[in-house]
């Protein structure tokens, strides 16, 4: 019996970083806003889920200023476990919680790359769980374990949890998403199918926030996999560590989800930091999930009729193993033969205006 528990969705303004030090700037202040929610929250119930942003460690530096890949790796990436996790086990073990946060990591197998992580600590203040990011932004120069396929698959195999693993927690079983993850079904049914509950999702820019996109997909992946979204976003960025004001870049609109598509808490503003705070009833889902015929959706997949849409491949694999990922300008050009692909197969019509 999981009793219920409160889940936080922290929302804290961050600092671009521009060396390691400058991310326990970061951490010292994610610190501060824990310690409040968890002293306005905890008196409703204990707190038990803690979630941090993607950025609130590092910001996004090397994609704001279109940093060279290794240039990143050699200063900025981290380990996983580190210095870094190292202080937010602390906050986990103080409070007894889980707590999940993400940064762009080293990777043993993987020298001279960098991939975007999400990671999973206990209350013992222990990294359980890892995930690498597989969608990601156009300006984003991380390493995705498509672009490192065939290794990645001699390493991992060719299953769930290569790619959509799972933490079977005291407090549910818990899977990772990061930002545009989430602009996708596909990986959040990945964790679902591989038993998740709980689903993390982290962060969104703007546009995305004030279009309505966030919000928008956070429901339908909860709605689509009768599971909970926990989705932290970033308030306020200073843009380096000189900047003496900061741009609401991401929006804030920090939120909870739970598995019928229904916001439970949302932070509308991210003027400043703050945080969501909302119940999780793992049991009610699960009772939910057995006994309803309707809004279930899991149980009608009839899997052989969608492997259809994905026999032909359309992005390139392998493109790390032998170079690193390219800057902004080339990286673009990428995405734009994508796109004349799909025309030349005639999946999508030429506008007329570009064939004047």
């Amino acid at each position: 019996m999981i009793e219920q528990y409160m889940a936080l969705a922290i929302q804290p303004t961050m600092r671009g970083a521009e060396k390691r030090e400058d991310i326990k700037r970061n951490i010292a202040h994610i610190s501060d806003v824990i310690d409040a929610a968890v002293w306005l929250s905890g008196i409703e119930m204990p707190v038990r889920l803690i979630t941090i942003p993607e950025g609130a460690l590092q910001g996004f530096t090397d994609e704001l200023f279109d940093w060279d890949h290794q240039y990143y790796v050699d200063h900025m990436a981290i380990d996983i476990p580190g210095e870094e996790t190292e202080l937010l086990g602390k906050k986990a073990k103080e409070y007894n919680a889980y707590l999940i946060a993400q940064a762009k990591v080293k990777h043993p197998e993987f020298p001279g790359r960098f991939f975007n992580s999400a990671f999973l600590i206990d209350p013992k203040g222990e990294v359980i769980l890892q995930s690498y990011k597989m969608q990601v932004f156009c300006q984003e120069h991380s390493t995705v374990p498509h672009d490192v396929w065939d290794k990645w698959i001699e390493l991992y195999g060719y299953k769930l949890d290569s790619f959509y693993s799972v933490a079977d927690t005291e407090i549910g079983r818990i899977g990772l998403l990061v930002c545009q993850e989430g602009d996708y079904h596909e990986p959040a049914r990945g964790l679902a199918m591989n038993g998740a509950e709980i689903i993390y999702r982290s962060s969104a820019p703007e546009p995305a926030v004030a279009n309505g996109w966030w919000e928008l997909q956070n429901r339908a992946r909860a709605l689509d996999n009768t599971c909970y979204v926990v989705a932290p976003n970033v308030a306020t960025y200073y843009p380096s560590q000189a900047a003496e004001l900061s741009v609401d870049t991401f929006g804030g609109q920090s939120m909870i989800v739970n598995h019928h598509g229904e916001v439970i808490s949302n932070h509308k503003y991210g003027s400043g930091s703050s945080y969501a705070g909302a119940i999780i009833d793992v049991e009610s889902l699960r009772e939910y999930r057995e006994r309803s015929l309707f809004g279930n959706w899991m149980k009608d997949l009839r899997t052989e009729q969608f492997k259809l849409i994905y026999e032909e491949p359309l992005f390139a694999k392998n493109l790390c193993l032998d170079r690193a990922p390219l800057k902004h300008k080339d990286t673009h050009e990428i995405y734009r033969q994508h796109v004349r692909q799909l025309i030349e197969r005639g999946i999508w019509v030429e506008s007329a205006r570009s064939k004047k």
